[in-house]
């Protein structure tokens, strides 16, 4: 069966991006999966890390990969990405045009296929501390836990009716998303790992807002409580940067569904290589 490369919270960083292409390069994978938070942090402010790429997806991403399709010809991996809460949305628009030149499947609340698998992908988190509001929706509820700020508050780069900000849910879009569809045999690519998993654990210890402790585990409930019920194959998520470094883990198991994490809080490009085959036999190489 086909191999899958895996990886995401690049952040924009160039060096991993070259080693993540090195690889392809050297092994060209099936599937490469980029699971957000893929941009540089001060896309935002309309400025970038390198004063080079000031259009990173254009000028580097876009750039890079259509070299690498050139490179490898029909070895050129199908590549599916998402967006993460870092990601600022009007960034969205370059992405779906770079989805209609080849580049890549855009698979935010889409759906696809890879070599039989249905494949989806989803990138909003519950609500955190965070000013950007783009891919952010409540939970299960409108509750919103101590220390974080509301969907309804904050900035977006792309604005939302307030009826879809105020009511909207993960829990509501991922119903939506899957329906009554069989997902036994799905790859469903998250930015938020499901909720007190092996995947969410923050460093948060010992943190009070107003006299309430913060809960460490920073996951999505409604994630959790999809996986249980619908137990697809595998499911991808990132986000919780050092979550592996607290449990131990960048992999956990829900029912028969394996999860699989690339957040990592290094320097390094932290590289996971799975086969829908067999995703128990899934490992993670820090390049």
């Amino acid at each position: 069966m086909p191999e899958c490369f895996f990886v995401s919270d690049l952040h924009g960083s160039v060096q991993r991006y070259h080693k993540l292409f090195d690889a392809v390069r050297a092994e060209p994978p099936a599937a490469l999966f980029l699971g957000g938070d893929l941009l540089p942090g001060g896309t935002l402010l309309g400025t970038a890390p390198d004063p080079r790429h000031q259009d990173f997806v254009n000028d580097f991403l876009v750039a890079e990969l259509r070299a690498l399709r050139r490179d490898l010809g029909s070895l050129y991996p199908r590549i599916f990405v998402i967006l993460g809460n870092d990601d600022p949305r009007f960034e969205e628009a370059s992405l779906l045009d770079a989805a209609s030149r080849g580049v890549w499947q855009y698979l935010h609340d889409r759906r696809s296929t890879f070599a039989g698998y249905p494949v989806f992908g989803y990138s909003c988190i519950p609500p955190s501390p965070f000013s950007l509001k783009d891919w952010e929706r409540y939970d299960v509820s409108r509750f919103v836990d101590p220390g974080c700020s509301s969907p309804e508050e904050g900035m977006r780069t792309v604005p939302v009716s307030r009826q879809d900000a105020r009511y909207g849910t993960i829990a509501s879009d991922l119903d939506s998303l899957t329906r009554d569809r069989d997902v036994s045999r799905a790859i469903f690519m998250f930015h938020t790992p499901p909720y007190r998993t092996k995947l969410d654990r923050a460093a948060l210890d010992g943190r009070m807002v107003d006299h309430a402790p913060l809960d460490v585990h920073i996951g999505s409930i409604a994630v959790r409580r999809w996986i249980e019920q619908r137990q697809p194959l595998v499911t991808l998520h990132g986000h919780v940067h050092e979550s592996a470094r607290f449990t131990g883990a960048w992999h956990d198991r829900l029912g028969r569904t394996i999860a699989l994490s690339a957040a990592h809080d290094g320097p390094e490009l932290a590289l996971v290589r799975f086969s829908p085959s067999d995703p128990t036999e899934a490992t993670r190489e820090l390049l």
